[in-house]
């Protein structure tokens, strides 16, 4: 019998097994010095917790009903030792947590460039840092190396001892950057870019992952990361080239639309210009950017006249439901805020409708785009005429 009831211990015993202690025995230098943060923060709390779990078996068996030797002092309510030990290591406690927390906090972090390759190496001119753009979709992983001038999908390789330059956004919801044999974790946000820097030193296969909840697809939003030699990784790198795929925008839109579980895909060619375009959220032909968005707030906003400027949202986007912008239908800001913008639009625009909100763009520091003489209020009653810069009304700037 008092075998059997050990049989429930040992089948827990082996479902521990499967874990993975990736954590606590890391193959990069930043993942190892976070992992040493956690071991010395335990190791100063367990100072505590420790005698405090010691003492609280001792003192119950100590002062136990039936122990009539033990002392009874029914009047006792003060001890300047105990007081002293009561306080002064737990202050001791904290102040060393503080000075590891505060060092590590800004040795690691993510936004510093490193300053060894590992606690034996530092860096040197040599080592050139490997960039990696990473774009979170709905649910997968593209990576672009804008110095080889490839990109993949859900598989990404990197040299061993090579730093490691992440930079980072989303492209609908937050999710969470996360390889947990290299570095630490962090946060992709659309319409924002974030960085990481990280180094892996050992060989080998690891896996990346999302760590924060993104939706349906989030379980299967996990990519390859290999750890390889330099031949290693020219040959990751010319596997890539030798594809037939190329990641231009309208390959990028499309792969924009939500899906699970996607296979890995490498392209040959990725536009130079893509990571920044979906940054400024304006992949889309036509989209203002956010940089050229703040820059018109700066120069204080296109004004209440010109909050008509808005172009219908089409499924091209995505497939995900668009929020209104402007009125009851899905709309978004079109990119024209120059006069010369402006009229390369109205020209190029086929359809009367379209050329008529061309024709109309207003506010502070919008000229009219030019108008044909074949246009006229007949043909595009919506047509108004527009103020000069030197002549915007004053609400324009409201």
């Amino acid at each position: 019998m008092p075998k059997l009831r050990l049989l429930p211990l040992l089948l827990v015993t082996g479902l521990l097994g499967g874990c993975n202690m990736v954590v606590m025995n890391p193959s990069g230098d930043v993942a190892a010095q976070q992992r040493d943060l956690i071991l010395i923060a335990t190791g100063l709390m367990l100072v505590v917790i420790i005698p405090v779990m010691v003492m609280t078996v001792l003192f119950a068996f100590r002062y136990r009903a039936s122990n009539t030797e033990a002392p009874y002092d029914p009047e006792w309510d003060h001890s300047t030792q105990i007081e002293l030990a009561v306080w002064a290591v737990p202050l001791l406690i904290i102040i060393a947590l503080g000075a590891f927390t505060w060092a590590g906090t800004h040795l690691l972090d993510p936004y510093r460039p490193l300053g060894r390759i590992d606690h034996q190496t530092p860096i040197a001119e040599e080592h050139e840092p490997l960039e990696v753009q990473v774009v979170a979709l709905d649910w997968k992983w593209l990576f672009i190396l804008p110095e080889y001038g490839v990109a993949s999908v859900n598989e990404l390789a990197a040299p061993v001892d090579r730093p490691i330059t992440f930079k980072l956004t989303s492209t609908s919801v937050m999710n969470a950057f996360y390889i947990p044999a290299m570095a630490g974790m962090i946060y992709t946000m659309p319409g924002m870019e974030t960085t990481l820097h990280g180094v892996i030193n050992k060989p080998g296969e690891y896996e990346g992952f999302s760590a924060n909840y993104s939706g349906a697809g989030f379980s299967k939003m996990r990519f390859a990361f290999h750890g390889t030699d330099e031949a290693g990784f020219d040959a990751w790198i010319e596997k890539a080239r030798s594809s037939e795929a190329v990641l231009d925008r309208e390959t990028y839109l499309a792969l924009e639309r939500p899906s699970e579980g996607n296979p890995v895909q490498l392209y040959s060619q990725a536009d130079a210009d893509l990571f920044p375009l979906i940054v400024n959220m304006c992949v889309q032909p036509g989209m203002m950017c956010m940089s050229e968005m703040a820059a018109i707030d700066r120069q204080g906003g296109l004004g209440l006249a010109g909050i008509h400027n808005t172009l219908p949202l089409t499924a091209a986007l995505s497939d995900r439901k668009a929020q209104p912008v402007f009125g009851a239908a899905p709309s978004y800001v079109a990119a024209i805020c120059t006069e010369d913008e402006a009229i390369a639009g109205y020209d190029a625009a086929n359809d009367a409708e379209l050329r008529d909100r061309f024709a109309s763009l207003s506010g502070f520091g919008l000229l009219a785009a030019a108008q044909p003489p074949e246009i006229t209020p007949a043909t595009a009653p919506n047509m108004t005429p527009l103020p000069s810069r030197a002549a915007a009304a004053p609400h324009d700037n409201l």
